[in-house]
Order: structure tokens, then sequence, then C-alpha cells
């Protein structure tokens, strides 16, 4: 934002500026802070710039639409790298797709660290309270992947952690790095979850 669009902005929100609060110019920069008002006034357009920015974000990986029910078409990373909140971050993804339509959106699912092993065929979760059942996060990857989620693994892991491959689910697509990954996916428009 320009001198001249600040002052514009204050004038707009201000009704009119005083000869005395003009700003001064030393040593090639603009000295804007001479007075409470115009204080306010560069408070308040970087707010405005600061909000109009942040819209323009969040409606940018939106660029197929609306869907059906209201919510924007998006694409998103859920990062899971603790395998003790995988359970309910798994939960988090089925309910993101029951709000917003499984055509309505592109999800991915990034695991490393001890969250790699919700990846790993027969790990359980944990025991629910009221029902005393384990969590099997098998039964929960092939229904949200029939749904069109897409679930990784870091291949860091795997090794660090001496994971067997041959034990690895069906639908886990082995990446390089799950940190890598989260990072490479944002810089594609993919808004970040991390439950």
């Amino acid at each position: 934002m320009n001198y001249e669009e600040i002052l514009q902005t204050y004038k707009i929100s201000k009704g009119n500026i005083s000869d005395n609060a003009k700003p001064s110019v030393s040593e090639g920069c603009i000295n804007v802070w001479r007075s409470p008002q115009m204080k306010k006034g560069i408070i308040l357009a970087a707010s405005l710039l600061s909000l109009a920015a942040t819209s323009a974000f969040a409606a940018g990986p939106a660029k197929d639409g609306k869907a059906k029910n209201g919510y924007l078409k998006s694409k998103v990373v859920y990062h899971i790298n603790n395998i003790h909140t995988a359970t309910g971050a798994l939960r988090n993804v089925k309910n993101h797709l029951n709000a917003v339509g499984d055509k309505n959106i592109e999800l991915i699912v990034v695991t490393h660290s001890s969250g790699a092993f919700a990846m790993v065929d027969g790990s359980m979760g944990k025991k629910n309270k009221k029902t005393g059942k384990v969590y099997n996060f098998n039964d929960t990857i092939a229904g949200l992947a029939n749904r069109g989620v897409k679930f990784t693994i870091c291949a860091n892991t795997i090794r660090g952690k001496k994971i067997n491959k041959n034990l690895i689910n069906e639908n886990a697509e082995v990446i390089p790095s799950g940190v890598a990954e989260v990072a490479f996916l944002q810089q594609k428009g993919y808004m970040y979850v991390k439950p």
C-alpha cells in the first residue's frame, strides 16, 4: 500500500486529516507516526489489508467453486505423527468428508514418526471406554480409501522404526519423507490440518 492509499483509507475512516498530521519524509522513508490519528489510520489500513489477503488465500485452493452443500471445494492434507492421536485424526477425516461430501474434497493423510504405525496392518488404537472395543485402523483406512482419501507413510520412519514393509497397509503409498511431503502439498495449495 503506498502513501496515497494510506491517506485515502484514513480519510474514508476518519473523514479528514489536518495539515500538521501529514507524514514527513526523512532519508527516503515516510514517517507516518507523528499523530495518534495517523497511527489509528495505518493500523486500520493494515488490518483491512491483512483481512483481504487472508480471504484471498483461503479462497485460493477452491478454484473449482462451491459444493452443493455450501462448502467450497478444497484440497486438504492431514498430518498424523502420533499413534495416540491417530484414532481421533481419522475420525476427523471421516467427519470432514461427511461435512463437505466426498466429491468436493481431495484429501491426503501423511503419516510419519509413531503416527505411521496407523498404516501398519494389525496395529490397534486405543480402547473405547464406552464399548470396550479396540480401535482397528485397517477397517477405518479401507473405508476412507474407498471414499477417495489417499494415505501415505514416510520411508524414513519405516527405516528408523524398522517397520516390516510386508505389513504396510495396501492403501498406503510409501513416500521419501513425511515432513517434506506435508510442506510440498502446502506449496501445491493444500490446506493443512493437524489434529
